[in-house]
This record gives C-alpha cells, structure tokens and sequence, in this order.
C-alpha cells in the first residue's frame, strides 16, 4: 500500500491544468490511495482546475477492489466525478485496447506490482506483440500506461529504481526516453524508513513522464522518508541523467548540483577494454558443484573463494564457519569453471540493505595460495581479469584502491538502486588508463595503510597528470 504522505506527494507533481475533464488512470490501485490524494488535491482547487474528472481503476484483488469501490463512490458523492473499477488483468485488457485512438487518459498514477515475468509466459508474449519488450510487472503497467496516454499526458509512479541500470531493462528504458519526456525523479535516501512496514530490498523511486513531451531539464528531489521534511530539489540538463554516449542509455540520478571526480577528471574515461581487463562473474554456481565442494583443503582440491574470505584487502583462507566450504576438487567436472592461480581484483555482488558501500573490492593475491594451481571464485563474487586469467599486481591493486574510493562508489549509486553489483555495471563503468591504474596500484601497495581519504585524495590528484592515450597503454604494458 502506498503511504498516505507519498500518495500526497505524487499527486503533488502533477503540473497545473485546466481541462475541461481529466481522464485518470489507476492501474494497481488496491484500495485507492493514490486516487484519493490526486481527487483531494484537484478537490481544493490547488492548481488542478478540471470541471470534472472521469476515473478508471483495475485491482485484480477481490477485497482490495471492494474497499475502492466504496472510496470511490464516497468521493462520486460530493464531486463531479465518474468513475469504473476494473478486476481484470490490466496487461491483458490495456494491451487489447492500446490501439483505440479516442478518449486516451490524460493523467495516469501508479503504485504497480512487482514480480517478475516469466519469458513464455502469456504476459511475455502479449507484451511483445504490443511492442514492448520487459521482464517484470512494474515496468510492463507503466510502459502500457504510457501508450493509453494522449500526447501531453502525464504520468506519476512510484517504482523500484532497478530500471535505471543494467541490460534486462534496457528496452524500457529505450521505450520510455523514445515515447516520453522525463520531468522529475525522486529519491529516498532509505531503502526502509518510507515504506517502514515491507521488507525492501532495493530504492523505490518517484517519476513523472510527459507522454510525447519535448525533453528539457530533469528535476532531482530528495528526502530522507516520507515526511518529506528535508526536501531539497535541483536541475539537470538530460545528458548528465542520460549519458550520450552511453549505448545502454542508463538513468543516473545525481544527488546534488556538484560534479564528483568520475565526471570531472579527464583521466577516468578508458573503458575495460581499452584498459585489456574484462570482469565476468564468479563462475562456481556453488549448489550445482556441492559434491566437489569440500570444507576443509585436501589433496586434490583447490581454494574456493566466497565474499566471506575477504576483509578488506587481505584474504582470509581457509576460514572456519564457511556454510559451503573453503575448497572444491580439481577434476574434469569443476577444471572448466575455475581460473589459474594469480592476482585477481574482486568486488562483491550484493551489499547489505543499509551498507555504507555499494561496492566493496578486495585484491587476490597468488601468496595466499602458494601451492594452489587454480583458484575458484564463487557466483557472488565478480572478477577482474585478463582473458581468465590473473592480472599484473600493481594493476590489480591499482583496480580495488579506485573502486574503493567515495567517487566511484558515490557515481555507482547514481544508476544503481537496489543490493546487486552486475558484472555488467562494473563493465560499462569509466576507469583511469591502465598506466595510470599501475601507479595507482604501485601507490597502494608502498602505504603502510589505507584510508579512506588517502584513496580519495589520491583519485583527486589523478586528473593533475598527464594520462596516456589508449593506444600507449596498450603498447607499452
């Protein structure tokens, strides 16, 4: 259900109108907060002149829907207002009428489900033949919304901000900047305090798109919760929200004005494989291996290396308490998915809810194993390598000091929401030349050590130099 403050909120940003009737779209309406409150704030005259407004809401939950029904026909009562529950399907009934030019909504408020969509499933195929391709519910009733909506419509939804990255939502979100303008994005600094009764498990962020609109500056807010106490607003142009060059067409979110060092400094724009480092995920899926996976080292086996061996920069193995083990065979079964013993950059996939860092990297280093072969990295480890295989040390040590400094992690929360670091993310990512890297891991490893504001500092002072071309790092290292 959607917190009575935030319903306020939404209904809030819809800019001022005097149409003469309002047609306004509640999809997922349960028992009709976000009606309510944009009904309220029209009821008041504040900003929202229409003579009457003309409601259609679909809740597919019998008792949820009863509720609406009778918050509805209350609200019918006293105000010219006509209104039609719905306890279809909304895919499949929005999907068969998107193709009806007349009488499309003007205004559309969303709080829609989330689960994921099965990719033969009925939902899957209905979506593709209506031209759009995603993976999860929320994402499918906002981009329906968007087609049912008259060019200049606009809509308002609270969502999970898992769209903004990685390559499962890439065709919402080409679907989205294609069909409407972005106006407003907003952020809760807390994954829990605005929604203090569901477990969430990644941020939920507020949009409002203009169907058809032309695109101008995007407006940023934030608040710490739903009071909304500490609202603060700010303007972006587009192309810092959505990077030009940027294939993938992630959605950052800045939280303020200010530029940080990953978009001021000239050094850091050298791609992975610019740089002749890839990243891949842990490749030992450990429940489909548990019979090779051992406890404790033995003959025959090799060290297995979960997130759980690593404090810091230094790696703990074997380690007593691992639910799985410390080891896994070396046989023809397990060889395919394991790599060469050598130095390795590491950088755990999830992170706690409230973790004070998003990304957490850790350097492998061959010492650790001296009479290891090969060493196994765990499904929710990512791994920096080169073609599969150990990386120069200084250049390994170079690649966990940057990701562990405040500006990447600070730039990283911009596009990413939720608990999970994609191989993907990291790969799309910006980095120093590879030279530049290797003195970088040269530094790191002279320091008796390393704080936090050491590693700042030092990526600060990284734009002050002069950095090789591509090409020279590639011919010289």
């Amino acid at each position: 259900m959607t917190p009575a403050a935030v319903a306020r909120f939404m209904a809030s940003l819809f800019p001022a109108s005097a149409l003469q009737t309002c047609r306004l779209l509640d999809a997922g309406a349960g028992i009709g907060a976000l009606t309510c409150a944009f009904l309220e704030r029209w009821s008041t005259a504040n900003g929202l002149h229409f003579q009457n407004v003309e409601v259609e809401a679909h809740e597919i939950d019998a008792p949820l829907r009863a509720h609406l029904e009778i918050t509805l026909a209350r609200y019918a009562a006293r105000l010219p207002v006509t209104y039609k529950v719905f306890s279809g399907d909304f895919i499949l009934e929005a999907a068969c009428r998107r193709m009806q030019t007349s009488r499309r909504f003007t205004h559309a408020i969303l709080n829609p489900p989330y689960k994921k969509i099965n990719s033969a499933s009925e939902h899957r195929l209905i979506l593709r033949q209506a031209g759009i391709d995603t993976v999860n519910l929320y994402s499918a009733f906002v981009a329906l919304a968007l087609t049912l909506m008259q060019p200049g419509g606009h809509l308002v939804a609270i969502i999970p901000r898992s769209f903004c990255n990685g390559p499962y939502y890439r065709p919402f979100r080409r679907f989205l900047l294609r069909n409407a303008a972005l106006r407003h994005i907003h952020l809760f600094a807390s994954r829990t305090k605005a929604f203090k009764d569901d477990d969430v498990l990644q941020e939920n962020v507020i949009i409002w798109l203009e169907r058809g609109g032309g695109q101008g500056n995007v407006t940023i807010s934030n608040s710490a919760d739903d009071a909304f106490a500490d609202l603060s607003t700010h303007e972006h142009p587009l192309d810092r929200i959505v990077f030009p060059d940027d294939p993938e067409q992630f959605i950052h979110v800045p939280a303020s004005l200010e530029r940080n060092a990953i978009e001021l400094s000239p050094g850091i724009r050298f791609s992975l494989d610019d740089i002749g480092v890839g990243v891949s995920t842990g490749p030992v899926v450990d429940f489909r291996l548990l019979e090779h996976i051992r406890q404790n080292p033995a003959t025959g086996t090799v060290p297995l290396l979960y997130p759980g061996h690593f404090i810091g920069y230094a790696t703990r193995w074997p380690c007593e308490g691992m639910k799985r083990g410390n080891a896994i065979g070396l046989n023809a079964d397990t060889k395919k998915w394991l790599y060469p013993n050598g130095f390795y950059t590491v950088a755990r996939r999830f992170s706690a809810k409230e973790e004070r860092r998003r990304i957490v990297a850790s350097v492998v280093s061959p010492t650790a194993f001296p009479e290891a072969p090969m060493l196994g990295f765990e499904n929710h480890l990512n791994v920096f390598h080169e073609g599969k295989r150990g990386l120069p040390e200084n250049l390994a040590h170079g690649l966990a000091a940057f990701l562990n400094t405040t500006a990447v992690d600070d730039h990283f929360r911009r596009f990413n929401g939720h608990t999970q670091v994609n191989a993907t993310d990291l790969r799309l990512m910006k980095y120093p030349s590879r030279p530049a890297l290797i003195a970088l891991g040269n530094w790191a490893r002279a320091q008796r050590e390393l704080t936090q504001a050491m590693l700042d500092d030092r990526l600060a002072k990284l734009g002050e130099r002069k950095i090789p071309t591509t090409s020279a790092a590639r011919t010289k290292f």
